[in-house]
């Protein structure tokens, strides 16, 4: 049989619009001669729906929809498998379950819920979702389908060392019979994910010898990016079908001659980041209601990678940049701002800030009259500015996007209700050192950086002469360490060691990141590209004694 994988990008709570997305997908595959259509989990509702899921409104509406989706297969030769929630069984202590129903010929003929519910990182099923105790396969067609859900997949003994569940659905589910292994799932973007994800199944074809169909969500949802790269592998394990990265597509995949669509996913790293980046931005913005955004245009490396993302996100007509110059911002960090704006077709205005400090300085006389300057006269310049540009966002209805990096996040080298103040950290998780390899890589073609931000050392421009290996070490002695530290959770006696730098200084740089905690749990939502981001799947505590 031909079964479509359709790939979309449904809007948490959206249920008219996710319906009428899965039957715009579903009329394009039954024109293919799609016998059977995947949809993602929980396509109905959008994943991940969080605490709208203690509404019981919500879970009333999702089978609703459901029913009403099965009732357009009425007399249609394509049937639709599609996640949705459903209530839990009386006495499992949640309200609702993680399902995928069969619609065929007007009904709902079959019902599936997960069994293994992730609760690490940025995922929290278990708060929400009750298991399900036993599945089974169903037939349609020639095929005996053994349906798992995401999470059900990624726990084959073949390939994790270390398995999180005792349980292998899709091991039980193929001692019952199956003969093709889907899997429908909402599987978040981070750098390296997608090829884990194809060996992850292909390891799975391999071991139970039969062909494995992956539809994934697209699209950003808050911090996550979803990437899309739907996958069908035939029983060696080789990809005979795949669907586009960070785009909504549909790819047909035909169970008899193990053949399909083969969409391009190949792309080098610093291109799927920008992607993501690009996706989650727009995603952000238009989900909230929004079109336009505004950010703060310093002449560095990271407003202007901002910018350029924002761009290509919402388009040229839809992107403000405000230069706000203090008495220490160079003449060429401006002209550097302007040439940027040019490149990219933007506006940019300027509102010099020098006249508001020197009027904060004279509030603040009294109070730090015969004390030497020091970061307080500093942040008073960065909160000027945050305190324009949120004016500016609630005179014409625009977000702000702020313009920090993880390295400065992690560090706390960064001002709070200053360039922190902003709807959405768009390179929240990318490191210094990887803006300074998207920007290479945008500039391959053409000069979409100016190559003066990216030549001149990092600077916040708040005091004379100001570098930023003033407070920190350079960024490619600082990156690793953070990942090391940040990401993977290693000691600062193993950084030092491994990385053969000086304990002292790991050590200062491990006090800096938790000191900062405050900061970042007070900061805008981060677009996560990394295995580790800042943020929901990142949780500790701020009153906190910690030994270095």
């Amino acid at each position: 049989m031909k079964i479509a994988l359709a790939q979309i990008n449904p809007t948490v709570g959206d249920f008219d619009g996710n319906a009428q997305k899965i039957l715009d997908f579903t009329a394009r595959a039954r024109e293919r001669g799609a016998g059977l259509v995947l949809f993602p989990e929980l396509s109905v509702c959008g994943y991940p729906p969080a605490d709208l899921l203690e509404k019981p409104a919500f879970v009333a509406r999702a089978g609703e929809v459901v029913e009403e989706l099965a009732a357009a297969t009425a007399g249609s030769p394509t049937a639709i498998l599609c996640g949705y929630v459903t209530p839990a069984p009386h006495g499992s202590g949640k309200h609702v379950r993680n399902s995928a129903a069969l619609l065929r010929n007007g009904h709902v003929e079959f019902v599936q819920s997960k069994m293994l519910l992730p609760f690490y990182d940025v995922f929290d099923e278990q708060r929400y979702f009750a298991p399900a105790e036993k599945q089974r396969i169903f037939c349609i067609e020639n095929e005996k389908a053994a349906l798992t859900i995401c999470e059900d997949a990624w726990n084959d003994k073949s390939f994790w060392e270390n398995r999180l569940y005792t349980v292998d659905p899709v091991e039980e589910l193929m001692r019952a019979g199956g003969s093709i292994i889907l899997n429908i799932s909402a599987s978040p973007y981070w750098r390296g994910k997608r090829n884990t994800r194809r060996e992850m199944l292909a390891a799975i074809a391999k071991r139970h010898n039969a062909p494995v169909l992956m539809v994934n969500q697209v699209g950003g949802n808050d911090s996550l990016v979803f990437d899309g790269s739907s996958l069908a592998l035939d029983p060696s394990g080789r990809v005979i079908a795949q669907g586009l990265s960070f785009e909504e597509d549909l790819v047909l995949v035909d169970t008899a001659t193990l053949t399909g669509d083969m969409h391009e996913q190949k792309e080098p790293e610093e291109e799927a980041i920008r992607r993501a980046l690009v996706l989650g931005t727009r995603d952000y913005v238009r989900k909230c209601g929004f079109s336009k955004v505004l950010l703060g245009l310093s002449g560095g490396i990271d407003s202007a990678l901002v910018a350029a993302i924002a761009v290509e996100a919402l388009g040229a007509e839809n992107v403000t940049a405000i230069g706000m110059p203090s008495p220490y911002s160079s003449q060429g960090s401006i002209d550097d701002s302007r040439h940027l704006a040019e490149n990219l077709g933007i506006r940019f205005e300027t509102i010099a800030i020098s006249g508001l400090f020197e009027q904060f300085q004279k509030s603040l006389d009294p109070f730090f009259k015969g004390l030497e300057p020091n970061i307080a006269e500093e942040n008073i310049q960065s909160r000027i500015r945050g305190n324009l540009l949120m004016a500016l966002s609630n005179k014409f209805n625009s977000l702000v996007l702020t313009t920090g990096n993880k390295s400065e996040m992690a560090t706390g080298y960064c001002t709070l209700y200053g360039d922190m103040v902003g709807a959405l950290a768009v390179i929240g998780d990318v490191p210094k050192t990887q803006v300074y390899a998207i920007c290479h890589h945008l500039n391959r073609e053409r000069e979409v950086i100016p190559n003066a931000i990216l030549d001149k050392p990092p600077s916040a421009e708040l005091r004379p002469d100001q570098k930023d290996t003033d407070s920190l070490p350079p960024y490619d002695v600082l990156d690793p360490i953070l990942e090391a530290y940040v990401e993977r959770y290693e000691s600062a006696e193993f950084i030092a060691s491994s990385q053969t730098v000086d304990i002292e200084l790991v050590r200062r740089i491990v006090k800096l990141v938790e000191r900062s905690e405050y900061k970042r749990q007070q900061a805008a939502p981060v677009l996560k590209v990394t295995a580790k981001a800042f943020g929901m799947g990142r949780r500790f505590p701020i009153a906190v004694k910690v030994q270095v």
